[in-house]
């Protein structure tokens, strides 16, 4: 099991009393992390099932971060995962039928595409459209990005990643 060179994640989820009193109602470490043949962990923070989700007043909410995903969100849903990427990961090609929010919060990181390379850097924030894709760590720096995964209307090219589980 390869560790992550950050320190642990805090997750903290929000939510009102029987009385609609906004608190905390979960504060700690997220309780579901893969750890990647390519070195990568794969934090899965929270999920939703539909859109708009639901937000539902109680105390007594599932764990929507403990859910057994694979690489996309459920059917009309959502998907955040913070993913650590060491340096010199092996890169896989994928590509997921979502609108993906990317977020670069620590190191850098090259996404290889068809025919292209862009790279990313601490506070660049990225928007991929459904594109071909592979996260590859080429400094010698670990790299730590977060990934908000909404589901979109399929494209109808290529072969999709879905309920596959993976690490990126």
């Amino acid at each position: 099991m390869t560790e992550s060179a950050f320190p642990p994640l805090r997750r903290i989820v929000t939510g009102h009393d029987g009385n609609n009193v906004a608190k905390v109602v979960m504060d700690g470490a997220p309780t579901n992390a893969k750890h990647g043949v390519a070195g990568n962990v794969s934090t899965l923070i929270w999920c939703s099932d539909e859109t708009p989700a639901d937000i539902s007043i109680g105390e007594n909410t599932e764990d929507m971060g403990a859910r057994k995903l694979g690489t996309s969100p459920p059917p009309n849903g959502t998907r955040v995962t913070v993913i650590d990427f060491p340096p010199g990961n092996k890169p896989a090609m994928h590509r997921t039928e979502t609108i993906d929010y990317v977020f670069v919060l620590a190191g850098e990181i090259d996404m290889d595409m068809d025919e292209s390379t862009v790279r990313m850097k601490q506070g660049d924030v990225m928007v991929q459209r459904g594109t071909n894709q592979s996260w590859v760590n080429r400094s010698d720096q670990p790299a730590r990005l977060a990934f908000v995964l909404v589901d979109a209307k399929p494209l109808g090219i290529g072969h999709a990643v879905t309920g596959i589980a993976s690490a990126s």
